[in-house]
């Protein structure tokens, strides 16, 4: 799933260049990043990617040799359920008993190997079962930014394949403040919701005719027109009339069989710039330094300027990410606001900034 801007990565994410198209941590942008970590598990062949008109454009100059043809391109964003659903649509013309395995584009992984582990035990329980699993991180801290996963840690009848590793979910938790999260880490049977899923494409479609029924007659429209030339024309026309909703609301929250895989592999959404931060390599100030700084007396501070001279004297804790065209100042610990300011940007319609 490739389709979103990053706002929260203003300045540097834009609507034609959004994060998953940019080099964030180390050689490689976050797209190319995603795919390559699929090497000896998905053939590059089977590997699609759903995104929107402005970007296919930079995603074939960034992804050399990848087939066009494997590009799904959505009308205008609708969030993750009709998404995953069209991508469905695709994978099942193609193999009527293809498992899948959806990934944002724009995460961090440390621990290739764990996560394929992770991934081909997903696989194999989804193509005998038919369930549907997400893979859940294991909490490293009390985290407001991330949604939640309850389980069942307990084998039982409700969970033939607890011996995998595999966990049945009791409940799905929106974000929640502090002191809920300090007490779901404490329970010790919560998980971070990461966003990936694994299933096979008829099932998601099964669970969305349950869940979401007016979503799914308007996807089967589309699926009676894939290979024909009025393809384009019925996917605009069912993109104009669909509501947009996510997956994990829509679908997960109400599906019948949802089981979550436990994970540890050094994950991270990189979901703002303060979360750059903590993954990035620090001098002994504590300071990220990207490009021309000059710094004095400046700890525990993020700094990117790749083509203009920044220098910072006698300042903590601050986020400064300078562009061609813009300059963000933010203290650290609020860069999740930085999406308000791209909303002021649309709302003053400033669409050369966005």
């Amino acid at each position: 799933m490739a389709g979103g801007v990053g706002s929260r990565f203003w300045p540097r994410s834009r609507e034609k260049t959004p994060k998953h198209l940019l080099q964030i941590t180390g050689k490689g942008t976050m797209l190319q990043h995603t795919i390559d970590r699929l090497d000896s598990l998905v053939h590059p062949r089977d590997v699609f990617i759903v995104t929107n008109k402005v970007q296919k454009g930079q995603m074939l100059k960034q992804m050399s040799g990848f087939p066009e043809g494997n590009i799904i391109v959505e009308p205008v964003g609708r969030n993750t359920a009709p998404c995953i659903g069209l991508a469905a649509l695709h994978v099942r013309k193609l193999d009527p008993q293809a498992v899948m395995v959806v990934l944002p584009a724009d995460h961090m992984i440390k621990d290739l190997q764990e996560f394929r582990r992770v991934l081909a035990v997903a696989g194999e329980t989804a193509a005998e079962s038919g369930s549907l699993l997400t893979i859940g991180i294991k909490p490293t801290r009390p985290e407001t930014g991330y949604g939640y996963i309850q389980t069942f840690n307990e084998e039982g009848e409700h969970n033939p394949f607890f011996a995998k590793g595999v966990l049945k979910v009791k409940t799905f938790a929106e974000k929640p403040n502090l002191q809920t999260a300090e007490h779901f880490l404490a329970s010790g049977d919560f998980l971070w919701n990461s966003g990936m899923f694994v299933w096979r494409a008829d099932a998601v479609l099964d669970q969305i005719s349950r869940c979401l029924p007016d979503l799914h007659a308007e996807l089967m429209k589309i699926d009676r027109a894939i290979g024909t030339p009025q393809y384009q024309s019925t996917l605009d026309q069912v993109y104009g009339m669909i509501r947009g909703i996510s997956i994990d609301y829509g679908v997960m929250e109400k599906a019948d069989s949802v089981f979550v895989i436990p994970g540890s592999f050094g994950w991270s959404d990189v979901g703002s710039w303060d979360e750059v931060y903590s993954v990035s390599g620090k001098d002994a100030g504590g300071n990220s330094i990207n490009g021309k700084v000059i710094q004095i007396d400046t700890k525990n501070s993020f700094i990117y300027s790749p083509s203009k001279v920044v220098a910072a004297i006698g300042v903590d804790d601050l986020i400064v990410v300078n562009t061609d065209d813009a300059l963000l100042i933010c203290r650290k610990g609020r860069s999740q606001e930085v999406k308000e300011i791209v909303d002021y940007l649309r709302r003053k319609q400033m669409n050369e900034f966005l």
